[in-house]
């Protein structure tokens, strides 16, 4: 993670030294203190960009890491380039004032999405309505969450873990879904969390799908190790109790009338696993059933989804809501048509949450959710 971003991040390091060496700190021992700081900073980013894995196992490190470089490199970097522009320009005051002022925001915006909106989660309630919907599953209730990262949910955090799981249930649902990423790296993470997930329930039980995450695919290790931690975790997400479906689908009966549950592997874009094959996942099924799809990456859904055009309703996330929302608007629109909410194409309906966890522990008004989703026949 920290590696492609490790000549900018030094680069940034080393500019504010040498500006602030030459035209800001005027102090002896100031300057002592900002070489210091300067080069813990850029031996840490060094240190985690040379790591095998893509993040660290203890995911606290990679949190104090980005304390560091949230709180202190960025708001220096932001005042330094501001006081540089100020001097070309000739109003060395000026930019120093509004490099403080970018300064501040930056600082106050990171605490408050580590320390206030990083433990809040929204319980969303989505009302879906289709023809295809059966009479006997009209006020069906499926509660739908997704990313849950429970190795983040370490420590104090662990108490938010409970209060996600504690919602769910008190939704009373005939359903519950979750859309992949339950871990950061390792299976042993769901190990740790077993007796708060285990207790999920729902009358129809729990279906379950793979996100990138539980592919093992930001750990080090050959291909073979990789299999076998994969492995490791299905079996892990079985042992809950929950239905983990790997492009397979099962058939849920009210009465006379059924609707199907499908999970597709995941199928992502670029470096993101793609295992997807929606002919085999609703193998079998036929065009009049209605089929509620469970894909953790929503780019695939448009591209293998909707062309088959049997999966009424499709449930996602992967995004997390970009994480950040300003005025409504997420930086992850620019790398997703989908990031969260609600999406349209004909007759065929996507749902995408913005997750219940997240590998760094930051939320700034993008929310944690759950969702509660209930289909009505029209």
């Amino acid at each position: 993670m920290i590696s492609r971003l490790l000549l900018p991040i030094v680069a940034a390091i080393l500019f504010v030294c040498v500006y602030q060496h030459r035209y800001g700190w005027h102090h002896r021992w100031l300057r002592l203190l900002g070489w210091l700081v300067g080069i813990v900073g850029i031996y840490a980013t060094i240190t985690l960009s040379l790591s095998r894995d893509y993040f660290p196992d203890n995911i606290n490190h990679l949190v104090w890491y980005l304390h560091l470089l949230c709180v202190v490199v960025i708001p220096a970097f932001l005042y330094t380039l501001c006081a540089f522009v100020g001097r070309l320009l000739r109003r060395p005051r000026g930019g120093r004032r509004v490099g403080l002022v970018l300064a501040v925001i930056c600082v106050a915006g990171y605490l408050y999405g580590t320390l206030v909106g990083s433990r809040q989660f929204e319980v969303v309630k989505v009302r879906y309505a289709g023809a295809a919907v059966p009479t006997a599953f009209d006020g069906y209730r499926i509660v739908h969450f997704g990313d849950a990262h429970v190795g983040t949910y370490v420590g104090d955090r662990q108490a938010m873990l409970q209060q996600i799981v504690e919602a769910i249930n008190a939704q009373d649902a005939d359903m519950v879904v979750f859309t992949g990423d339950l871990q950061n790296k390792r299976p042993e993470e769901v190990d740790a969390c077993c007796h708060l997930l285990s207790s999920i329930k729902a009358r129809d039980g729990v279906y379950a799908v793979l996100g990138n995450h539980d592919y093992a695919e930001y750990q080090g290790g050959d291909a073979k190790s990789k299999a076998a931690s994969c492995a490791a975790t299905v079996d892990a997400i079985r042992h809950l109790g929950w239905d983990l479906l790997l492009n397979e689908h099962r058939v849920v009966r009210r009465g006379g009338d059924s609707i199907v549950v499908a999970g597709m592997e995941n199928d992502g874009e670029g470096r993101f696993p793609q295992k997807g094959d929606i002919a085999k996942t609703l193998d079998g099924v036929g065009r009049g059933a209605f089929v509620v799809m469970l894909e953790h990456d929503p780019t695939s859904w448009l591209r293998k989804i909707v062309p088959d055009g049997r999966a009424q309703l499709t449930l996602s996330g992967h995004t997390h809501g970009g994480q950040i929302a300003l005025f409504g608007w997420s930086p992850a629109r620019l790398a997703y048509r989908q990031v969260s909410g609600i999406y349209q194409e004909g007759s065929q309906t996507l749902y995408v949450t913005k997750g219940a966890g997240g590998v760094i522990p930051f939320r700034l008004g993008a929310p944690c959710e759950i969702v509660v989703m209930t289909l009505r026949a029209k």
